[in-house]
């Protein structure tokens, strides 16, 4: 969650080719003085994920519906959205938690996967119903997995990580990325703390939840691709995610400057992606059904310039939540 209420993929697919020319003359402008020169040593690229090899949908807040070939993947899936009083200046740790399952269902499909990144509400809230109603397999932390089972998911459901795990569910590979929670204006983040074994009642408040440690999760979608690094929070571990050069990175946008150099030290770890997608943005209490709304804390325009900045090639796509996106993050009609 936003933080100002005190609050490897594996297959690789050649090298860049397509995705990193459409970068080149995307909408976005190049700054003057960021071509590269001849002397600059030439870029690493790998090959394009085919057409209609996978369709992406932001479901608000840091979460994603992976569409490949039939088979769908949930990142972060909360899509009730009820409010807490956060965007009103009345923030309420005691609000209950709840389910609007008609709006869950008619946005996540037949999950049979589901990605969690750490356990506070707007990540979690929705997971014990998708769980129960779908069979999904649910991949988290130790938290993550006593949380939903006091919640009433089955255990046999949910797998495990800590990170460096590299799992393949039947072609869609999943590599499990150690990282961190972001942090507020005074260096401290919302509701810390772990789960060893199960909390002493059932969770029923948004309080109820710790974060439970942190993990981003980069999925390649098939033999087609493409790979995609999804973020729940804007920190990350730089050691851990150095290397992994996905095609496309979704990006938590900071509410605040606590993290040094935040983005140019996450995009060059990350090696330039083809595409930044800013997530994590949006108020996550105004339904979805609306367009997007940016929380105050978050300023999106400065993030995008500020990617464009460090690097030109990268194609910046700001999500809406009713637009389905092709393989390239292009919208599909």
């Amino acid at each position: 969650m936003s933080d100002d209420t005190d609050t490897r993929g594996v297959k690789r697919f050649g090298r860049r080719t397509m995705l990193r020319g459409a970068a080149l003359s995307a909408a976005a402008p190049l700054l003057p003085g960021t071509l590269p020169t001849a002397a600059a040593a030439p870029a690493v690229r790998r090959a394009a994920p085919a057409a209609g090899a996978a369709t992406f949908r932001w479901l608000g807040t840091a979460g994603w519906r992976i569409d490949v070939s039939g088979r769908t993947v949930l990142f972060d899936p909360y899509v009730t959205r009820f409010p807490t009083g956060l965007f009103t200046g009345a923030f309420d740790r005691a609000t209950r938690l709840c389910t609007d399952e008609a709006a869950v269902r008619e946005r996540v499909g037949r999950p049979e996967l589901v990605l969690v990144s750490h356990s506070h509400w707007d990540h979690l809230a929705d997971v014990p119903y998708i769980a129960a109603s779908t069979g999904a397999r649910v991949v988290g932390t130790e938290t993550t997995y006593h949380l939903l089972v006091a919640l009433g998911v089955d255990p046999a459901q949910i797998s495990v990580v800590k990170g460096g795990e590299v799992l393949d569910f039947d072609g869609i590979v999943v590599e499990v990325v150690a990282s961190l929670h972001s942090r507020n204006k005074q260096r401290a983040y919302f509701a810390p703390g772990r789960l060893a074994g199960p909390p002493p009642a059932r969770p029923e408040t948004i309080g109820d939840l710790p974060e439970g440690d942190t993990l981003a999760y980069q999925v390649t979608a098939g033999d087609g691709g493409p790979s995609a690094f999804l973020m729940g929070a804007s920190d990350f571990g730089e050691r851990a995610a150095r290397g992994l050069r996905p095609d496309l990175a979704m990006v938590a946008v900071p509410t605040s400057a606590s993290t040094h150099r935040y983005v140019p030290r996450l995009l060059a770890a990350l090696g330039d992606p083809d595409v930044v997608v800013p997530v994590h943005w949006d108020d996550f209490e105004r339904p979805l059904d609306l367009p997007p709304r940016t929380d105050p804390s978050a300023d999106l325009d400065a993030f995008a310039a500020q990617v464009r900045r460090e690097s030109p090639a990268t194609r910046v796509v700001v999500p809406d939540y009713r637009t389905l996106y092709g393989a390239d993050m292009r919208p599909v009609s």
